[in-house]
């Protein structure tokens, strides 16, 4: 008599699932802000932040030179949005509801729910930074010339899925380690300061530094959108295969350790945290 009674057909479900990670978007859009515009602004701002601090850098110690030939600021924002992108992905997965949050008490929540909505808030939030930050950019400096667009958007999108899929390997691990993932994370995101090669050219690093480079995925992402945005580079020590396939092995790695750990998941683990 009072039980509720639950949608059996598949495309029941299937609306069911999209309807509850659209409200989970819309909910972890406004969690940084109250107010949704607000949120997306003070991404724009942290994102000119970056790029005016490296202008100013590179203008300082006179290496523009260094820099591709062509619009300089495009070369900044193809390092520094990317860069940003990748590594505010990896944090607010990290950092997502797992099998152990109250918001798991709701019925229609899962885990599954709460990935794909925190995966969707940010490439939500990111994109419309982007696009904001080129319209400023394209008005108030120089215009913006883009060779490739399409290939320039996959490799910004090839940045937010590898962010994605190791932020689920370390929001898997984090309740059997909390401190030791604390850690990881934290030298990860700090070498990607480097190792991500924002403020290097790719293709005229010398060979004996490339191999401390290469195992980097976002310094491929990264060198193979600066070969689509510029018309006269071509990416020849970097290449888009490495990242694609490094996504789907860390994907499948990441949704099994949650798996295993939404099986044998305790409440008592937010003791430890």
């Amino acid at each position: 008599m009072f039980e509720q009674s639950q949608a059996r057909t598949m495309r029941a479900l299937v609306f069911n699932f999209f309807e509850v990670t659209y409200y989970a978007t819309v909910r972890k859009v406004r969690k940084t802000h109250g107010n949704a515009v607000l949120s997306i602004a003070l991404s724009v701002f942290q994102s000119l932040v970056f790029i005016a601090a490296f202008y100013f850098m590179f203008s300082i110690l006179g290496t523009r030179a260094a820099a591709i030939r062509g619009n300089f600021m495009m070369y900044l924002m193809s390092g520094i949005f990317l860069y940003l992108t990748h590594i505010q992905t990896v944090r607010q997965m990290m950092s997502a509801e797992g099998s152990t949050s109250s918001m798991m008490q709701h019925a229609p929540m899962n885990t599954l729910v709460s990935i794909v909505s925190t995966a969707l808030s940010i490439l939500y939030t990111q994109t419309i930074s982007l696009f904001c930050v080129l319209l400023l950019i394209h008005g108030l400096v120089e215009p913006v010339e883009i060779a490739n667009w399409e290939g320039a958007f996959r490799m910004y999108l090839l940045a937010w899925g590898t962010g994605v899929t190791l932020g689920i390997i370390f929001m898997a691990v984090r309740p059997w380690a909390p401190d030791a993932v604390q850690i990881i994370s934290m030298i990860y995101i700090r070498a990607n300061m480097i190792f991500s090669g924002k403020m290097f050219v790719a293709n005229m690093m010398p060979s004996l530094m490339l191999p401390a480079f290469e195992w980097n995925p976002l310094f491929h992402v990264i060198d193979q959108a600066r070969g689509h945005i510029f018309v006269n580079y071509f990416p020849h020590v970097t290449n888009a295969h490495y990242p694609f396939y490094f996504t789907l092995v860390a994907l499948l790695i990441g949704m099994m350790l949650e798996h295993r750990t939404r099986k044998f998941a305790s409440v008592s683990w937010d003791a430890k945290r």
